[in-house]
């Protein structure tokens, strides 16, 4: 499909991205919503903790949420679009990835941009123990990468999966990494290291023949990361086979579900392959919205409800 028209117009102050990216990642609070936990067992031994979130009455409808580099199920972009799909007559299942939830992960690995099988495991769990006959996706930023690669991917989706939308989504993996890496984005890239390095500790002492702490002093940048540890720990030969392996822009042309893809044209984040201009105006699955304001992950909307939650709301609506 070709591009879809954005009207979005936000307050003044946020139409710089670095404040809008900011404001909504450490001061957007979300109230209101009551999330359980739901611990997933899988078939390599390890677990993924889910959140779930319901409407008011029974709803046949659920969404699963999933959250960025280093996110959980807790932060404001996803708890804030639980609240919307709640709120719309929909059950959200947030998704915290492996490591996230608070709790170390029982395995070497963890997650990564491209862990779809990870995905179709909480799907699959969702299909055969849950009574919902349609299923949505939204996965924002790395989630939103993790999103479009499975729906894109040579496998059989359920029939239940009806939408799929991903926001600020770096379709491109090493053009993303490239601008995290330039100066500007330098304290994004610097507090990112700094989580991925700590959850690194616990590993070294669980399985200190694969890591080893002068592995860990190594780790000066967010590629360093991915040499030393992603790649490893996921079989990819280095952090360049892992982004191009992974990376869902490749995977967009086979796409065959509904999906849409908001990002901003001011998210510093996002070098200029993440904007998948071409391969939209050749799919008619493929709806682009490419707002001039945002940020990464930071459409401000007056009463709190996110430009990217409400058009996310009305896609479903409309493809469904």
């Amino acid at each position: 499909m070709p591009l879809v028209s954005s009207h979005y117009n936000p307050p003044l102050i946020f139409k710089n991205g670095h404040l809008s990216t900011v404001y909504s990642g450490l001061f957007r609070r979300i109230k209101g919503v009551q999330q359980t936990r739901e611990r997933i067992e899988l078939d390599d031994g390890d677990f993924m903790d889910l959140d779930w979130s319901y409407a008011e009455t029974a709803s046949e409808k659920v969404v699963i949420l999933l959250h960025g580099l280093e996110g959980n199920a807790q932060r404001p972009y996803i708890t804030g679009s639980a609240k919307a799909f709640n709120a719309d007559g929909i059950d959200a299942c947030a998704v915290n990835f492996r490591g996230c939830s608070g709790e170390t992960n029982r395995l070497f690995r963890s997650y990564h941009s491209g862990a779809t099988e990870d995905l179709d495991a909480v799907v699959q769990h969702i299909v055969k123990n849950k009574n919902y006959s349609e299923i949505y996706i939204k996965g924002v930023s790395l989630g939103g990468n993790m999103a479009l690669k499975y729906a894109g991917e040579a496998r059989d989706l359920p029939p239940e999966l009806k939408a799929v939308i991903g926001v600020s989504v770096p379709c491109d993996l090493y053009s993303s990494l490239r601008a995290l890496l330039s100066p500007n984005n330098y304290l994004y890239a610097k507090r990112f290291k700094k989580h991925l390095v700590e959850k690194l500790y616990p590993k070294q002492k669980m399985f200190p023949n694969n890591i080893s702490m002068k592995d860990i002093s190594n780790i000066k940048t967010l590629k360093d990361f991915d040499d030393i540890y992603t790649s490893r720990a996921h079989g990819f030969k280095n952090a360049i086979d892992y982004y191009q392996q992974c990376s869902c822009r490749q995977f967009l042309p086979d796409i065959e579900v509904p999906t849409l893809i908001i990002n901003a044209k001011n998210d510093s984040f996002l070098g200029e392959e993440c904007y998948p201009v071409a391969e939209a105006n050749k799919n008619r699955h493929l709806y682009l919205n490419l707002p001039d304001f945002g940020g990464h992950v930071g459409f401000v909307s007056p009463s709190n409800f996110y430009y990217s939650e409400k058009t996310a709301i009305k896609f479903v609506q409309d493809m469904v």
